[in-house]
C-alpha cells in the first residue's frame, strides 16, 4: 500500500528500499508492512506523520467478490523511531466452489455448514456466502545506532468463524560500509477455528454429528535474509523462511464428491479431511536493476512443503518515471504448482471401510496455475501535497488436468491414500478469470 518517495532520492536509496519491500515478502507476517523509515534517517525534511490509504476492489468470475479498504498511520520521531497503526475492513460476497464435481445432469449439494445449492448441469457446484473481516496491526521500528534496526509488531483479526492473533519481529544489520544487510526475523500466530454449524468430521456424509466450539491453529514463522548492494545500480536479495502449522488446518466447507466407480458420475459426496501438520519452507531471490530512468524488478520464489506441494513464482516489475510528478510499472507474474499428494477430483470408493486418510479436492491443493498481468500508475497533483497510485490486474487462473468428462478413470492413477488423484497431463482446464483495482494516496506531514 505504501507509496514510494521521489523526493530526490538517490539510486542507493531506491535501491534498499525496494530490496526490504522484496524480504520482507519473504514471509508475511515475519516483517508485515513495507519500510516504515523515518524522515529523520533519510535527511528529508521533517515530518512527524504519514497516511497511507486505499481501496480495493477485486473479483472472481462468477464467484467471489471483494471490497477492503485500509488505513495506516504512522508517527515519525526525531531519534528515528516509528510508531504504526494499520486497520483493515474485508467485505466479501459471493460464491465459493464446494469441491464436488460437475455433472451431466443438475445436482444438488450440501456444504459442510449446512447449506443447500443447486447447479445446472456441467457447471463447477458453488454455494454462496457472505463475510465481513476486521484486522488491526500495529508495528514499531526502532534504529539501535545507525546500523541496527529493530522491528516488532502484533496483529489481531476477526471474521464470523475464524480469529487470529499474533506477533512478529525482525532485527536487521547493516555490514561492509551499508553494502551487506543480514535480516532475521520470526512470528507466532494462535488461530481459532469455529464454523458456522459445527465442525464436520473429515470424510463423512452429512449424517455425522459435527463437533461444537473453538479448533485451535498454530503457526510459527522464522525467516532469515539477506542483501547485497553489488554497484551503484543493482542489488541482490535473498531470503529464506520455514514456517510449522499446527492444528484444524482442514476447510470445513469444502467437500468431495464421491462418484459411481463406473459411470464417473457423482453418487454422493463426503467432507474433506486434511492433516493436522504442515511444514512450509520457501526461498526467495530478488534483483533490482537501476537504469538511469527506469527500475527493474525481477524475483523468483521457490515454495515447497510436507504435503509436497511444490511450487515456482516468477514476477517482474519495471517502473519507467514519466515526469517528476508521473511514473508508471507494468507488471507480468506466473505461478505454477503441483498437487497436495492426497489431492483428489473424486473419490470412487463405496464402503468406508476403503476410504483414505486424508482427501481434499480444493482446487487451491491442486495443480494450480496462474498468469497475472497489470500496471500501477502513480502521479502528484501540482501544488497539493501527498503522492496518488491506481493499479489494476487481471489474472487467469486455471487447474491442469481436471478431467475432460464424467469418468475419472482417464486420470494419472490414485494417490498414496487411495483416493483418484489430480495429474499434471490430460483433462480439461477449468479456468477463472479474476480481476483487482486498487486506489491508494500517501502523504507526509
Amino acid at each position: 500500500m505504501q507509496l514510494e518517495d521521489r523526493g530526490g532520492a538517490s539510486v542507493r536509496r531506491r535501491l534498499a528500499a525496494a530490496a526490504c519491500v522484496l524480504l520482507a515478502a519473504g514471509a508475511p507476517g515475519a516483517a508485515s508492512g513495507q519500510s516504515a523509515t523515518p524522515a529523520a534517517a533519510t535527511g528529508e525534511a521533517a515530518v512527524k506523520w504519514r497516511f497511507e490509504g486505499s481501496g480495493l476492489l477485486y473479483g472472481e468470475q462468477s464467484r467471489a467478490n471483494v471490497v477492503e479498504p485500509v488505513a495506516r498511520i504512522t508517527r515519525l520521531f526525531s531519534s528515528g523511531q516509528a510508531l504504526s497503526a494499520q486497520f483493515t475492513l474485508d467485505a466479501i460476497t459471493g460464491a465459493s466452489p464446494t469441491g464436488a464435481m460437475p455433472s451431466g445432469t443438475v445436482q444438488t449439494t450440501t456444504s459442510a455448514s449446512g447449506q443447500t445449492s443447486t447447479t445446472a448441469a456441467n457447471a463447477v457446484p458453488t454455494h454462496p456466502f457472505h463475510d465481513l473481516r476486521g484486522a488491526l496491526d500495529l508495528q514499531w521500528v526502532r534504529p539501535i545506532g545507525s546500523l541496527v534496526t529493530i522491528t516488532a509488531g502484533g496483529h489481531a483479526s476477526r471474521e464470523k468463524d475464524y480469529q487470529s492473533l499474533g506477533s512478529h519481529g525482525t532485527l536487521s544489520v547493516d555490514l561492509l560500509h551499508r553494502l551487506t544487510t543480514v535480516t532475521l526475523g520470526g512470528a507466532v500466530y494462535h488461530d481459532g477455528v469455529f464454523p458456522v454449524g459445527g465442525t464436520p468430521v473429515g470424510l463423512a456424509d452429512s449424517t455425522v454429528a459435527k463437533h461444537f466450539g473453538t479448533q485451535a491453529k498454530d503457526v510459527t514463522t522464522a525467516l532469515a535474509g539477506v542483501s547485497q548492494v553489488l554497484s551503484r545500480r543493482w542489488m541482490l536479495g535473498v531470503t529464506a523462511s520455514r514456517t510449522r502449522e499446527t492444528g484444524y488446518l482442514t476447510e470445513p466447507y469444502k467437500i468431495v464428491s464421491v462418484l459411481d466407480p463406473t459411470t464417473g458420475l457423482p453418487t454422493g459426496q463426503l467432507t474433506e479431511n486434511r492433516p493436522s501438520n504442515r511444514m512450509r519452507n520457501d526461498v526467495l531471490t530478488s534483483s533490482v536493476f537501476h537504469f538511469d530512468s527506469d527500475v527493474f524488478y525481477l524475483s523468483h520464489r521457490y515454495y515447497w512443503d510436507d504435503w509436497r506441494i511444490h511450487s515456482n513464482t516468477l514476477d517482474i516489475k519495471v517502473r519507467h518515471d514519466i515526469s517528476q510528478d508521473m511514473w508508471i510499472q507494468p507488471h507480468v507474474r506466473g505461478y505454477e504448482q503441483s498437487s497436495a499428494q492426497f489431492f483428489v477430483f473424486g473419490l470412487t470408493h463405496g464402503p468406508p471401510a476403503s476410504l483414505p486418510t486424508y482427501a481434499s479436492a480444493d482446487d487451491r491443493l491442486g495443480p494450480l496455475r496462474s498468469v497475472t498481468l497489470g500496471a500501477t500508475y502513480g502521479f502528484r497533483v501540482p501544488g497539493q501535497p501527498g503522492e496518488f497510485t491506481i493499479r489494476g490486474e487481471y489474472m487467469y487462473q486455471w487447474v491442469s488436468g481436471q478431467p475432460a468428462g464424467p469418468s475419472l478413470q482417464q486420470n494419472n492413477g490414485e494417490n498414496e491414500n487411495g483416493g483418484t488423484a489430480g495429474g499434471t497431463g490430460g483433462g480439461s482446464v477449468s479456468g477463472t478469470s479474476i480481476g483487482s483495482l486498487l486506489a491508494g494516496y500517501t502523504v507526509q506531514f
